[in-house]
């Protein structure tokens, strides 16, 4: 991201900001649920203010969307239309935990590493991160929250395609991760669906970038005396680091 576009963002959600805050002003202090209902807010300008298109990232509107409804499921469970906050676990783990299971074969049924199916392997990487999930591909399919298409998957997302035969990880840059077949093994490839090809993406658990604005909505909430100048710090701060990264 260049100056430019890091100066751009800047303005941006400072107006957001301060139509949070001008919007704040007309409830009454004491008025329950204000507080969470700023922080809810914020994060969702944040998340607007951060979001990027193109494959592996979410646009500023989903990311928003995501974020602003507060997911109200804190279970380990994988529930249908919410996804799973309690085990603190977010997208960029379930990733990091599926690679610990490269190389391990195609076994039909199976859970271990030992040998694995595809749904197989989905269950176990959630189970590893404390998260229950089914054991089979159709109901694993009606869990967590629906991503509306690939353009706005995030690493961690399960892909199902139609049939509902087969379920893949999605990793981020166009690629999955998978137990293929009886011969193969679990493997990292470039993901071969198109959106036309998919019956539902779905969210389990929150996406790093998902987490991030949640964490920093929270940090806010915790510090209700700062005013403004925290909010815009906080903002600025997540804004600044962005774009270092993406530098």
């Amino acid at each position: 991201m260049s100056l430019d576009a890091v100066l751009s963002r800047i303005s941006e959600i400072r107006s957001q900001i301060d139509t949070l805050q001008n919007g704040g002003a007309t409830r009454t202090s004491a008025a329950p649920g204000s507080t969470a209902d700023s922080s809810t807010a914020f994060a969702s300008a944040l998340a607007g203010a951060n979001g990027s298109t193109g494959t592996g990232t979410t646009t500023g509107a989903a990311a928003a969307a995501a974020v602003a409804p507060a997911a109200p499921a804190t279970s380990v469970d994988a529930g249908a239309g919410t996804v799973a906050t309690g085990s603190g676990a977010t997208g960029d783990d379930v990733v990091a935990d599926a690679k610990k299971y490269l190389g391990v074969p195609y076994v039909f049924g199976g859970t271990t590493t030992a040998g694995m199916d595809c749904s197989g392997l989905v269950q176990t990487v959630f189970k590893d991160l404390g998260v229950t999930m089914p054991r089979v591909v159709p109901d694993q399919a009606k869990m967590g929250t629906e991503v509306g298409s690939l353009a706005n998957a995030q690493p961690g997302d399960l892909i199902i395609p139609k049939g509902k035969g087969h379920v893949v990880i999605y990793v981020g840059d166009g690629k999955v991760l998978h137990a293929p077949h009886p011969g193969k093994d679990v493997r990292i490839v470039d993901n071969w669906y198109k959106d036309s090809d998919i019956a539902t993406i779905r969210r389990i658990v929150p996406s790093a970038q998902e987490a991030a604005a949640t964490k920093a909505a929270q940090a806010v909430s915790a510090t209700p005396a700062a005013g403004g100048t925290d909010l815009q710090t906080a903002a600025l701060m997540s804004l600044l680091q962005t774009g270092k990264a993406a530098a």
